[in-house]
């Protein structure tokens, strides 16, 4: 009986400090938080999260880290915010590859294992070369895959993320055997690009906005985006319509997320001060300078955005032919 009985405290005593926040709910935060990133630092992923982290800190009055947690295709770093306690202090800057990793059946974690707080930002991809590539146009690069298939290298993730999906999408969309290009797997945009500089590979799918230091610098050229409009900070990029007449788009989506089950009052907390981030000025500039899309949705409906991306992903990997169940 009397270990019945403190069997039964212990595990009262265990929801009151998740329910609580190790703290309370109305002294939340109460010590620094932790924003887990799934990709590699200097990618554009990492680059939008430590900006959220930095305003965040002046509303909610603590520290904010923002770590880098790589590898598995982004398995690695959204796990660790699934597996941390629901008590909002772990977040993670989580991303569309979690409407995708399940389907490829290298993880079992879908978007239902994550307690969305709030979606922050879009973009769609593009396609890039170097600068001295002699692909002049994205039909150039098309032509060659047909004629020359297997010799064409491209990256900018791991196997089955956004960017090689929305690529490999793109050739299926244009009766091309997906299968013609050997996608070599990295740890997000910026190793990708580096690689590209360097020759390894012919061709990196990514946002623009992640490849505009390149292409600044004269290193990098974007062939096309995968929108149904130009992007404002690169005008002279056409979109796949103008390019080689394809309706396709595909991109990537950031937002705000923690572990399954956090307590109410704690979302709302967070909500509150990223909707504050989202509206600032400073947010606003930073985003618009480097080319990231804006793209606001609540808590519920970030839900919902995850739900359909996460179905809409499963029938595009399926014509791409990386599903894995």
């Amino acid at each position: 009986m009397i270990r019945r009985r403190n069997g039964l405290l212990a595990a009262f005593c265990a929801v009151l400090l998740a329910l609580a926040g190790c703290g309370g709910s109305k002294d939340y935060p109460s010590r620094p938080i932790t924003i887990v990133v799934p990709w590699g630092a200097g990618g554009g992923t990492d680059a939008i999260a430590r900006m959220i982290a930095s305003l965040m800190e002046r509303d909610l009055g603590q520290p904010i880290n923002v770590v880098n947690r790589t590898g598995g295709n982004g398995v690695i770093g959204h796990q660790a915010v699934a597996s941390a306690p629901p008590d909002g202090y772990t977040l993670g800057f989580i991303t569309t590859e979690i409407a995708m990793l399940h389907w490829q059946g290298l993880t079992p974690l879908t978007p239902d294992d994550f307690t969305p707080i709030a979606l922050m930002n879009f973009d769609p991809a593009g396609v890039q070369v170097r600068a001295d590539s002699k692909y002049a146009t994205l039909q150039d690069l098309l032509d060659d895959i047909r004629k020359r298939p297997g010799r064409i290298k491209a990256t900018g993730c791991g196997q089955g993320c956004i960017w090689h999906v929305s690529f490999f999408g793109l050739l299926a969309d244009k009766k091309i055997d997906p299968g013609s290009v050997a996608w070599v797997p990295s740890n997000g945009a910026a190793p990708g690009l580096l690689d590209l500089v360097a020759g390894g590979v012919e061709v990196v799918p990514c946002s623009l906005p992640e490849a505009r230091s390149l292409i600044e610098a004269g290193k990098v050229r974007s062939l096309a985006i995968m929108d149904a409009k130009r992007a404002p900070l690169f005008p002279d990029v056409p979109t796949l319509q103008e390019a080689v007449a394809s309706g396709w788009t595909l991109g990537a989506w950031r937002g705000v997320a923690g572990p399954k089950g956090m307590p109410q009052p704690i979302v709302d907390r967070l909500a509150a001060s990223l909707k504050k981030v989202y509206e600032a000025r400073e947010y606003r500039d930073f985003m618009a300078s480097r080319g990231f899309g804006l793209l606001w949705g609540d808590a519920r409906q970030f839900a919902e955005h995850m739900k359909q991306s996460n179905a809409a992903m499963g029938r595009t990997m399926t014509v791409v032919g990386i599903i894995n169940r």
